[in-house]
């Protein structure tokens, strides 16, 4: 189904398309569905669904009977965040949304920010990407220890001294982006990513092509049951990507400064 709208849209959820994707997320999709229309009612939903073995996908299926807002694009085996995130906002792009929204579907991204989102995108500025930010001013996480809260306070730390962005949260994963700057910048077909490197490789990605990006705060909560998707490789995959690129930016700053020979 390709979408009307007008030709200059202001961000609201009408012309909103939600990006999540799933795998065996029976045990929370249900109610953040409910919980997203309650506070963007006119949002569109798409699920990219990894063949779940709980039958996650199916339920879909059956959910969208007579539900226009919801979609789902089934994929058939696990293939990773990052390759979901680009084919959900691919067929955003293809299907006319202005703005794409994309969050996770474990609890821990809150339904009531959203709106804080659309409507900081609708600034004056015209941010291209909106961040829901753990790290600024009155953004917020429960459930964490200490040192989980420490580690990824000096992840953000390294990515920023590394790369050189401003961006408080660039492992956020709760983002609304402006369809036209990704299409404009063919930035979906820049991503080398697979797993959870995609938020902060696609932070640098918006940013080196000139996007303008703000940061709002929200609260971050703790997945409401299931597993974690993160393990050791996902770590290891962000810090070689950040690494490359501080290597890269430093190299760059010495060839401009050093004389040529």
């Amino acid at each position: 189904m390709t979408e009307s709208v007008p030709s200059s849209p202001s961000p609201s959820g009408d012309h909103t398309l939600i990006v999540i994707p799933t795998y065996n997320e029976m045990s929370t999709l249900p109610t953040i569905l409910d919980d997203i229309w309650a506070h963007v009612p006119g949002a569109h939903v798409l699920i990219v669904d990894d063949s779940s073995p709980d039958g996650t996908g199916e339920w879909v299926d059956n959910r969208r009977e007579g539900e226009e807002r919801l979609h789902v694009l089934h994929r058939p085996a696990k293939s990773g965040l990052a390759t979901a995130y680009v084919d959900g906002m691919g067929w955003g792009i293809e299907h006319g949304y202005p703005f794409i929204l994309q969050m996770d579907a474990d609890g821990s991204h809150r339904p009531v920010d959203l709106p804080k989102l659309l409507s900081r995108m609708a600034g004056p500025d015209r941010p291209d990407l909106v961040i829901g930010s753990r790290w600024v001013p009155g953004g917020a996480i429960n459930g964490w220890s200490a040192k989980r809260v420490a580690l990824s306070k000096a992840g953000n730390y390294y990515v920023r001294f590394c790369l050189g962005t401003p961006v408080r949260d660039a492992t956020a994963g709760l983002r609304l982006h402006r369809a036209s700057f990704l299409s404009e910048h063919a930035v979906l077909g820049r991503v080398a990513t697979t797993g959870f490197g995609f938020q902060v490789e696609m932070t640098e990605l918006e940013r080196s092509l000139g996007a303008t990006i703000a940061e709002v705060p929200i609260t971050f909560d703790e997945r409401m049951a299931g597993e974690s998707k993160l393990d050791s490789s996902i770590f290891v995959e962000e810090l070689v990507m950040v690494t490359k690129g501080g290597l890269s930016r430093l190299a760059q700053a010495a060839r401009q400064v050093l004389p040529k020979r």
